[in-house]
């Protein structure tokens, strides 16, 4: 049998171990309490700053707005004034000429009176009335004249005010292009991505070019298998780009259709109808695979804009082709 001793120091070597694994446990779950508060910190700061961005995007739509409206303002009032001027110079020069017609009968009665030296009651009336209308109509044109300086006047302000608000909207403008030009470049960015150093894609200047050896069949405007799955991925960008920029912007993305120069032998007219067909294919496609529609825009060039200007095989395959561009509406 073991000694009392012994019995005591197994109790106390059993009971110490418990504690600290509780700490242990308590010390973890506040780390994670931690971290867990500083995501939703996270969450709260990002959705705020999302929410200030749309603000910002509503207050610049609203002051175009006012901008347009300041405009049109402007220009109808102009327009009126400049009727009212046209309205004052006619009754100016109407009133010289009745001006210069009194003085022509105030010069001639005065010969006559002065011819005859003597001068009847009547005619001092005659003389007197004429005076007085000469003054009438004196005081009259300078009226006339002080209306037309103030039209004048406020013609050249309202001038002015219409080219300060043009200015204004054309800075307005700008500055919306300027937004579209930062996601053209995202855009851009995204297909380089996803193109890579893939065969038959090229970049020339802003536009991504594909041969259309890669798509389609010779002499055909029906989409092969390789040509569509080519096409989803860029779909998929173009749909993920469409739920980010503002729906305010009006922007497309235009798909082009060249051919080369030699004649067509198929079903269709001409390069031109082939051309078209390739490229309202890829729009077709584009929208079954979820594009909005009213985001694309269908072109055919037929064989008038040539990437080379050679007629060797080559140069034909890189001629024909199907370009897409993000662009303004």
């Amino acid at each position: 049998m073991a000694s009392p001793r012994f019995s005591r120091f197994q109790e106390a070597d059993n009971g110490d171990h418990w504690p600290g694994f509780v700490d242990a446990l308590a010390t973890l779950l506040l780390v994670i309490v931690f971290l867990l508060s500083i995501f939703v910190a996270g969450q709260f700061a990002l959705s705020r700053a999302l929410t200030g961005r749309d603000q910002q995007l509503a207050d610049l739509n609203a002051q175009l707005s006012q901008l347009a409206n300041e405009l049109d303002l402007a220009r109808d009032e102009n327009a009126e004034l400049e009727v009212r001027i046209t309205g004052l110079v006619d009754e100016r020069d109407a009133l010289n000429s009745a001006l210069a017609m009194a003085y022509g009968q105030a010069e001639s009665l005065s010969a006559e009176l002065e011819a005859e030296r003597e001068m009847s009651s009547e005619s001092l009336r005659a003389l007197a009335l004429l005076n007085q209308q000469m003054q009438v109509l004196r005081d009259q044109i300078a009226t006339l004249n002080a209306a037309l300086e103030a039209s004048e006047q406020r013609a050249e302000e309202a001038e002015v005010q219409v080219i300060n608000l043009g200015e204004r909207l054309n800075a307005a403008l700008a500055e919306r292009a300027a937004e579209l030009a930062v996601y053209r470049s995202d855009f851009f960015g995204r297909l380089r991505a996803i193109l890579g150093n893939r065969t038959g894609v090229r970049i020339v200047g802003d536009r991504f070019v594909f041969e259309t050896d890669v798509l389609f069949p010779s002499g055909s405007a029906a989409l092969s298998n390789e040509g569509r799955e080519s096409l989803r991925p860029i779909a998929d960008a173009i749909i993920q780009l469409t739920s980010e920029i503002p729906s305010d912007l009006e922007w497309v993305i235009r798909i082009d259709g060249h051919t080369d120069p030699v004649p067509i032998r198929t079903t269709y007219p001409s390069n031109w109808h082939l051309s078209a067909a390739r490229a309202i294919s890829v729009v077709q496609w584009m929208e079954q695979l979820g594009v909005p529609p009213e985001r694309l825009v269908a072109a055919g060039f037929g064989e008038f804009h040539p990437l080379v200007s050679g007629r060797t095989a080559e140069d034909n395959a890189r001629n024909r082709r199907i370009e897409l561009k993000l662009t303004s509406r």
